[in-house]
């Protein structure tokens, strides 16, 4: 098969070509040279030449209207919306001959770009929406090389967008104002035409009767507005008048999304009745219960007919009665409804609404304005507790042991506080026990020069007295009370509740204590228990030192100046240092007897002068031998060997974190606390250790050490204590704080 061919000649292109050039372009001399400019160049300052007429590429508005900002930030988001349509033809039908298609042209100022627009309309079969997108357009032809603008739009005009021509009918109030401030003089509105075909589609569609008249119910608003959204209330169902009924708890839910109602019943404990998940399924609730019960598909909101009867085949034919005839008619509770104080009818049963939650009355005040909201009472008041009464102790057991056996059919054995064990349970060097000494309060000359070492632990709440011994005094030492919680004197042994104890907030210096008899005055406590009541002293009021300065401001503010020159003269030299004892004797004239020995002390030892002493590091390692010599440690060869071996620069120091950690890769049995404080004692400059002086140190074959006879560390650190006063006593007092701190400075 041949197919025919046209071709353009040469000489045809160049003519078209030279025309198109010759329209846009022309040539010219400057300064005798020949240049080729274009029609549109302006002359010297952007004037236009004599004979010159400039064409606007966008579009020009009026001077001194407006602002000075550029047309896309002036403009931003303002658009001329015009209603236009255009007709098409329709050749291959014979129902229509042509088509009538409505559209919306928008003309963006910002930039003079245009976009058109049909709406969609239902089974047009046609593909619509955007039929140009949005651009510059360019002017029909002749004028190609310019664009529309704002000029060339009106009402009652023909717009030609490349070559389908639009007819522009009317335009909204926004283009109306903006014309007619540029100066164009609008048309008069005209009515857009309607489509032929579709209008008298739309009469057939009308007059045709369906055959199946279905309703629809449009729920689907108002499950996207509510979804998620109950109305909660609280009622009661009074059931008082049937045999063993009684007054029982509802909470009522609505559904806002669908107007269902549920109701679930509070069910109390010990009630007797099976608890049930729901009272009433979720369903729409008829105001009016029916008189008997319905059979199946009485209550249906459409009737169902049956057309022929099944005369046809034996089978029939159904549709729905768009009368709805026969149907039976009910109303159902709705959100109206429900208030508090109405009573409404769950099949037979009424139930008295008496409260509601706070998303229900604030929906109740935006929907229908309701402010009061004033609750029904409706709870039985609670019945009387029974007092339970328990027997009194009865002398067999402990107490606490006794009252178990009370509690619980089966016995079980009082429970401890193993939080508290835990948290005050001995951790390395943390003992948690307080220690004081003390003694007989007594005429016995024998007794009275006896001491005693009364341990008090945190953990359990405990108290162990010891007696250490004591030359030429007659009396063997060693435990004197086993350890073990004590009763406060002059308690009734036999009663129902359980005793009163001694507690750590008892124990302090200057307190007299009653154990079984002894009565036993507490004279000093170790180093360890005066900084545990210090560190917590809100737990000891004898150690908290904001107390005791208030308590000590009320008694000595009447006579303030007197307390300085007291003072002053136990002062003589001026240095605001005085000693302890003169100190306490001071302290005891002024406040005649109000503050104890411990508070007294706790004044001392926070204005006291000390000085910070070093740890001793002989000591650290004599401790250590000794530990090295129970449990036959003497790897020391290979100890060193890999101190040197991590030794990298060969100059006899390591960090103490790399000895700590070699120390623990040998099992070096010395607690962690102690191998610190010793690698800590041996550091040199930078924090560096001399390891061969520490293994040496530690090596109790080849240089022992002798045990100290004196501790030199603090009592802290110790398991036991003997009695004997501190190791850092408090010697010197600085007065001077002490007055400005209680008196203020200008009193």
């Amino acid at each position: 098969m041949k197919r025919s061919c046209r071709f353009i000649g040469g000489d045809t292109v160049m003519k078209l070509g030279k025309e198109k050039f010759h329209k846009s372009q022309h040539w010219s001399y400057c300064n005798k040279v020949s240049m080729l400019v274009g029609e549109d160049k302006p002359g010297i300052g952007g004037e236009p030449l004599p004979g010159q007429k400039l064409k606007p590429k966008y579009t020009v508005f009026p001077r001194g209207l407006g602002s000075d900002a550029p047309s896309w930030v002036a403009f931003d988001k303002q658009v001329l919306s015009f209603d236009a349509y255009f007709d098409e033809e329709v050749p291959d039908k014979n129902q229509e001959l042509y088509r009538i298609r409505h559209c919306k042209i928008y003309f963006y100022l910002e930039d003079d770009t245009i976009q058109v627009v049909e709406p969609q309309v239902k089974n047009s079969g046609i593909p619509q929406g955007t039929i140009l997108r949005r651009h510059r357009v360019p002017l029909p032809p002749p004028n190609e090389d310019q664009f529309y603008t704002i000029d060339n739009f009106n009402l009652d005009t023909d717009i030609v967008f490349y070559g389908r021509r639009y007819r522009i009918t009317d335009c909204d109030q926004f283009t109306k104002i903006f014309l007619r401030k540029m100066g164009v003089r609008l048309n008069p509105a005209q009515n857009r035409p309607d489509d032929p075909y579709t209008k008298e589609r739309q009469k057939l569609i009308d007059s045709m009767t369906p055959l199946r008249p279905y309703e629809r119910f449009d729920t689907l608003r108002q499950f996207l507005e509510h979804d998620g959204h109950v109305l909660r209330f609280y009622g009661i169902w009074d059931d008082t008048e049937t045999m063993f009924g009684d007054a029982r708890e509802m909470v009522l839910h609505y559904f806002l999304s669908n107007d269902t109602i549920e109701v679930k019943e509070v069910i109390p404990l010990n009630s007797g009745r099976d608890a049930t998940p729901l009272f009433l399924n979720r369903q729409k609730l008829p105001k009016y219960a029916p008189v008997g019960l319905y059979q199946p598909g009485t209550i249906t909101d459409r009737t169902v007919l049956n057309v022929f009867g099944g005369l046809v085949g034996n089978k029939g034919r159904y549709i729905l009665d768009n009368c709805k005839t026969g149907a039976v008619h009910q109303e159902f509770y709705k959100d109206c409804d429900l208030r508090i104080g109405s009573t409404i009818n769950v099949w037979g049963r009424r139930i008295l609404l008496c409260d509601c939650d706070e998303f229900t009355k604030e929906y109740y005040r935006t929907r229908y304005g309701i402010q009061d909201f004033t609750p029904i009472p409706y709870k039985a008041p609670p019945p009387v507790k029974v007092e339970r009464i328990v027997p009194p102790y009865n002398g067999f057991g402990s107490e606490a042991d006794s009252l178990c056996a009370c509690l619980r059919l089966l016995p079980k054995p009082p429970q401890k506080d193993f939080k508290k064990f835990m948290e005050k349970d001995r951790q390395g060097l943390e003992s948690n026990i307080l220690r004081f000494l003390a003694q007989f309060i007594t005429t016995d000359p024998i007794d009275k020069d006896r001491k005693f070492i009364i341990s008090y632990f945190l953990s359990d709440d405990t108290i162990q007295v010891f007696e250490p011994p004591q030359r030429n005094t007659g009396v063997i030492g060693g435990k004197f009370l086993e350890r073990g919680k004590i009763k406060k004197p002059g308690q009734e042994i036999y009663k129902s509740e359980l005793p009163e104890y001694y507690t750590a907030v008892d124990l302090y210096v200057g307190a007299k204590v009653c154990f079984h008899d002894h009565v036993f005055l507490l004279v000093d406590a170790d180093e360890y228990a005066f900084n545990y009541m210090e560190k917590h002293a809100n737990e000891f009021p004898m150690a908290n030192i904001n107390i005791i300065l208030n308590k000590l401001k009320v008694i000595g503010e009447p006579r303030s100046r007197e307390i300085k020159q007291i003072f002053a003269a136990t002062d003589p030299q001026h240095t605001t240092v005085i000693d302890y004892d003169e100190f306490r004797n001071l302290m005891l004239n002024i406040s005649d007897g109000k503050l104890s020995e411990h508070e007294i002390m706790t004044i001392g030892r926070y204005y006291s002068v000390r000085d910070e002493n070093e740890m001793d590091v002989t000591y650290l390692l004599a401790v250590s031998q000794e530990l090295l010599k129970k449990n036959n440690y003497e790897n020391f060869a290979q100890l060193f060997a890999h101190l040197a071996y991590n030794d990298r620069d060969r100059c006899g120091l390591l960090a103490s974190d790399k000895c700590r950690t070699v120390c623990k890769s040998f099992r070096l049995p010395i607690p962690d606390d102690l191998l610190r404080a010793l690698l800590t004692a041996c550091e040199g400059c930078k924090d560096q250790v001399n390891y061969k002086k520490f293994v040496d140190g530690l090596n109790w074959r080849l240089h022992p050490i002798p045990a100290f006879q004196t501790i030199l560390i603090p009592l802290q650190y110790e398991d036991e204590w003997s009695g004997q006063p501190p190791t850092l006593p408090v010697k010197k007092i600085k007065y001077l704080p002490l007055i400005e701190d209680v008196f203020g400075i200008n009193n």
